[in-house]
């Protein structure tokens, strides 16, 4: 319960620093403005400026909003493809489950990182081609988690009634197998939020991320490389800002399984 609060909490602060972004930032966060280079933590700018006089706080409640379409998007490709995936592997005959997990394995081989920069080296390197990299990198652990889920379901005495009673596969997969496997993917999808925000934090640090002028955590860690000896300040706040947003999402999915799942519920 408490990892349920305390992910609760820690993704609430990004997620409304995000939508806040939309309404209200303290200073525009793309205006260079040479005169207020390098500020420290000041009344006005409370998390300072960086080299080119851009306020940090702006920069990073618009980088949060970023940071949150990558995740949603990529999560998003990766369980509408991978989850009917790994329904279908777990209802079909051995043989083409098989076949289908083996190849999810080879998909699996290959990180998202290095999924991406090949994207990134194809289609061009932006937001989009990195959220989509991330997505098909993120299919193979959703179908693993939905085959896993439905072999346990097509197991049950209710779903065998199903099947003697003339149910038809599709019919035993809405009804049956997808209600009772949703606590398994949300958990995962909770995980793997985590795992795309790092993911387009370091394309960005790459550079085969979001483009500037567009804010992000990533690309905040790249430029304040070059003064992280006299102005550690610049790395501290969007390196923060990243730990936070992935401890929150793995908080709550800690705390998310520990909800679902009854032998762990029944435990506690």
């Amino acid at each position: 319960m408490r990892s349920l609060v305390l992910g609760g909490v820690l993704v609430g602060l990004v997620v409304l620093a995000a939508l806040l972004s939309f309404a209200w930032t303290p200073f525009d966060p793309v205006k260079v403005d040479a005169t207020h280079r390098l500020l420290g933590f000041t009344g006005a700018h409370w998390f300072g400026t960086d080299k080119f006089g851009r306020d940090l706080l702006s920069q990073l409640m618009v980088g949060a909003r970023t940071t949150l379409y990558v995740g949603v998007v990529a999560v998003g490709i990766a369980a509408v493809i991978g989850t009917p995936l790994g329904v279908l592997a777990g209802m079909s005959p051995r043989w083409l489950g098989e076949f289908v997990m083996r190849v999810n394995d080879l998909v699996l081989a290959f990180p998202a990182l290095l999924l991406a920069i090949m994207f990134g080296a194809v289609f061009g390197a932006d937001t989009l081609t990195a959220m989509v990299a991330i997505g098909i990198a993120t299919i193979p652990s959703f179908a693993r988690i939905a085959r896993s889920g439905t072999l346990q379901v097509m197991s049950t005495e209710f779903v065998l009634a199903a099947r003697a009673g003339g149910r038809s596969r599709s019919n035993i997969a809405l009804r049956h197998v997808l209600p009772n496997i949703s606590g398994l993917l949300i958990v995962q999808a909770s995980v793997s939020f985590a795992i795309a925000v790092l993911a387009e934090a370091a394309l960005s640090f790459l550079g085969f991320g979001t483009r500037p002028p567009t804010p992000s955590w990533g690309r905040m860690l790249q430029e304040s490389q070059e003064l992280l000896t006299v102005q550690p300040r610049l790395a501290l706040v969007p390196g923060i800002a990243i730990a936070v947003a992935v401890l929150g999402f793995n908080l709550l999915g800690d705390g998310l399984r520990d909800r679902l799942d009854p032998r762990l519920a029944a435990r506690a």
